[in-house]
């Protein structure tokens, strides 16, 4: 059974930063980009929205990542990512890892430290990035510790952004030691605690996306301006929540096109 076409996936491409940015790179990578992107789409999709047993699907996800390297995989993104896999020659880790966060979702509600947050950021974000080097054949590890930032900074961000709809779905992903640091007790409703909790985590995010500049100089060239456009756009996002004065619930603040592309100017 395939749970979700590529057309769907795509469409989510719409609404978020990654396939916006991508749009930077060279034509030639970015039909890889755009193959990385299906997957971590599709295993957030299932993660959060699949109907059935979210487990069991990802079980099922997982053997179609191993069709790719040693068979034929039927699902149809899957199908999109095994030429990516082979061109590019990319390893399983950070594609499991992936998944393996969604397993987190499925059994952890909250996180009580920044440190065990973190370490879900190292499943959930950071191995987007580390595909992403990859695909452009720069997987130096000092870049890789630069792309980590980013895409953790990227990752803290989102959380930032969907406080509503991460508790609809029994999540939280704001460190308990630091809800209790600043006595925010609710988090269902606009509150001046909850309001500097958020500034407090976007300045967090905020520094790890300060990484995005030295990375894009030390990969040089269009390259590297395309990847620090992912980082200008997670600061971008930033200050559209400052714009809205830290209120997330009456819609998503996110930057527009207009000013992701003057980011990305800048």
């Amino acid at each position: 059974m395939d749970p979700a076409s590529a057309s769907a996936v795509a469409a989510r491409a719409r609404t978020e930063n990654f396939p916006i940015a991508s749009l930077w790179f060279p034509r030639a990578i970015r039909p890889h980009l755009r193959a990385i992107y299906g997957f971590a789409r599709l295993v957030d999709m299932l993660g959060d929205e699949y109907e059935g047993n979210r487990l069991a699907i990802l079980d099922e996800l997982e053997r179609e990542l191993e069709a790719c390297y040693e068979g034929e995989p039927s699902w149809e993104v899957m199908r999109a990512l095994q030429p990516t896999i082979c061109a590019c020659d990319l390893p399983r880790g950070p594609f499991l890892r992936l998944i393996e966060a969604n397993r987190m979702d499925q059994r952890i509600s909250q996180y009580a430290t920044w440190a065990d947050l973190k370490h879900y950021c190292v499943h959930s974000a950071d191995p987007v990035g580390r595909l992403v080097l990859g695909v452009l054949g720069r997987d130096e590890p000092e870049l890789v510790a630069l792309s980590d930032d980013v895409c953790t900074g990227l990752q803290l961000v989102n959380f930032l952004q969907d406080v509503p709809r991460d508790l609809a779905l029994g999540r939280i992903y704001l460190p308990a030691e630091d809800r209790a640091c600043f006595g925010v007790i609710k988090l269902d409703e606009p509150s001046v605690p909850l309001k500097r909790l958020l500034w407090y985590e976007a300045e967090r995010a905020r520094g790890l996306l300060g990484s995005g500049e030295e990375l894009g100089r030390r990969l040089g060239g269009r390259v590297g301006r395309a990847v620090a456009v992912f980082a200008r756009g997670g600061l971008a996002a930033l200050e559209a929540l400052e714009r809205a004065d830290w209120d997330v619930f009456n819609g998503r603040p996110r930057p527009s096109r207009a000013r992701l592309a003057l980011a990305a100017i800048r």
